[in-house]
């Protein structure tokens, strides 16, 4: 056993992972691999956002196939055990696994980064074929050969992680990136000693990779490739028996099911399904909050990278987002890779690959709460944004205008939206009245978990408002065009919308504060906003 080669690490991670009370079963992936391993020289590479599993399975496949420990404790209870060639794989290989996202204390050039890893790969080839003379200055790949054709020593299976690690570093030149390129082109490209490698990273290959030195790498990306997208990421299966388990280890609950929708929901698969960012749900459910896990870790620039590169181009398209609305997107992924973004299509390219939105037949949109803060706190912070940033400070005095029941004000609030630039449709319809409400009441979202009931029929609001903090108000808004704001509250109280917040408060009353029943209307003969604040009893 070795740092590298056959190493202990990944065995003990994935046991620590098995351990935790929302662990999630995803041992049927390696059923896909198999039939890889068994045919020999294949290359593919997971490409995913960060915290969407990617470490966690990397280990789950180093420990399951390496000889380094007697897995069967790991797995003799989980599904691939029923798989029919589950013993004639168990710890059966030689395998390299690299954590590429590990560097050395201090690294500040690329070549103290490279060496270290080469040097360290060595030395675990020199321990375990001692019978090779190895030559100081001799290339990693050499030594894999020669142990490959002198000593018997079969083929290696890699497991490389978040081999895009090092292009993320400050000190990283173009000329490195071209150098590190090569090192996995000699180290992989054309090696028979490869019986398989299994790549993961954040970024596809292809944009760094210009002419055809990775070419041999099979590409699964979220967006566009269906295989392997079932154990990335939770489905809403996996998320529903997860929520059960919250709720037999927490009797006095604070979450519920369809806060993990509102929160950590939002992306698909290139087949449909709804995925979940695992990191956040577990954490969230672990204790027993809900909060920004998966983003928390990085500012807000993250996002503005992005869209700095061509604030004008991609503007209109964030104040849809923001209000709600996809808007369609041509995804090109390998784009995402280029530093030196120019196009709309790249930039939105780039934050499907980061996981800042999420893409969909064709469409791209903000996908959760979790992100939408991270879009609101951009916003609110901007002024290059032009409008949208305008609006977003005024969706601060829009929020005290309805507390304090000032119809003036949030009419006076509605018009100036309206005057603006916002590009929501032709403004002639309640959707359309709705999507410039979202940007309005934008800081509200601070607070409030705000939904949208889009279903069609009787006893459905256009907006409630759940307040964070039990003892706030309450508000239930909905919307008219061509009609009153007064046919608006009478709306709510005959269709009786305020029993939605009896309905979320598991048998136990849950708010205390005021409810508000606004309704918000728009005339398109004269163009003008009235609105009314009532206040209900309960």
């Amino acid at each position: 056993m070795g740092i590298y080669l056959n190493s202990s690490n990944a065995f003990t991670l994935y046991k620590n992972e098995t351990a935790k009370p929302y662990f999630v079963d995803k041992s049927l992936m390696l059923r896909k691999l198999f039939p890889l391993i068994d045919q020999g020289s294949h290359y593919i590479c997971i490409t995913r956002p960060r915290r969407f599993g990617k470490t966690v399975m990397a280990n789950m496949i180093s420990c399951f196939l390496a000889k380094s420990k007697n897995s069967h404790v790991l797995f003799d209870g989980l599904k691939i055990s029923l798989a029919d060639n589950y013993e004639e794989h168990l710890n059966q290989y030689n395998v390299i696994h690299i954590r590429f996202n590990e560097s050395p204390g201090g690294c500040r050039t690329y070549e103290e980064y490279i060496s270290r890893i080469s040097r360290r790969l060595i030395r675990d080839l020199q321990s375990a074929y001692p019978d090779i003379r190895i030559q100081p200055d001799e290339d990693v790949w050499d030594v894999l050969l020669e142990i490959y054709e002198y000593a018997d020593g079969g083929q290696f299976i890699f497991i490389l992680d978040e081999w895009d690690y090092i292009f993320h570093r400050d000190y990283v030149t173009d000329a490195d990136k071209k150098d590190f390129i090569e090192f996995l082109c000699c180290l992989l490209k054309d090696k028979a000693y490869v019986r398989m490698a299994y790549m993961t990273g954040i970024l596809p290959i292809a944009k760094y990779s210009s002419g055809s030195e990775l070419n041999i790498f099979a590409e699964f990306t979220m967006a566009k490739s269906p295989e392997f997208s079932d154990f990335f990421g939770f489905t809403e299966k996996e998320t529903d028996e997860l929520f059960q388990r919250y709720l037999l280890q927490h009797p006095e609950a604070e979450i519920r099911r369809e806060d993990l929708r509102y929160w950590y929901d939002g992306y698909c698969t290139a087949l449909g399904e709804r995925i979940y960012n695992p990191r956040s749900v577990v954490y969230a459910l672990q204790y027993n909050h809900l909060e920004n896990y998966w983003t928390s870790s990085g500012p807000y620039d993250e996002i503005f990278y992005y869209i700095e590169k061509n604030t004008a181009d991609v503007r209109d398209d964030i104040a849809l987002m923001v209000s709600g609305i996809s808007v369609p997107a041509k995804i090109r992924e390998y784009a995402a890779l280029s530093m030196n973004l120019q196009t709309r299509d790249e930039i939105f390219s780039a934050m499907v690959v980061y996981g800042f939105l999420s893409y969909e037949n064709g469409f791209v949109s903000i996908p959760n709460k979790e992100l939408m803060d991270r879009f609101d706190d951009m916003l609110r912070k901007e002024p290059s944004l032009g409008y949208v940033y305008r609006l977003a400070k005024e969706s601060e005095r829009m929020l005290r205008a309805t507390l304090d029941a000032d119809a003036e004000t949030m009419a006076e609030i509605l018009e100036y939206a309206h005057n603006t630039e916002v590009p929501l449709l032709n403004y002639n319809h309640e959707t359309d009245l709705a999507a410039v409400v979202n940007l309005v009441y934008l800081a509200a979202r601070d607070t409030y978990r705000i939904e949208r009931e889009e279903k069609s029929g009787a006893g459905y609001a256009d907006f409630i408002f759940y307040p964070e903090d039990r003892r706030a108000d309450r508000i239930i808004l909905e919307l008219k065009v061509d009609h009153t704001p007064e046919e608006a509250v009478r709306q709510i109280k005959e269709k009786k919308y305020a029993l939605r917040f009896e309905g979320k408060t598991a048998d136990r009353k849950r708010y205390t504060g005021r409810m508000l029943l606004v309704g918000i209307a728009y005339e398109r003969g004269t163009k003008k906003h009235r609105c009314k604040v009532e206040i209900a009893d309960g």
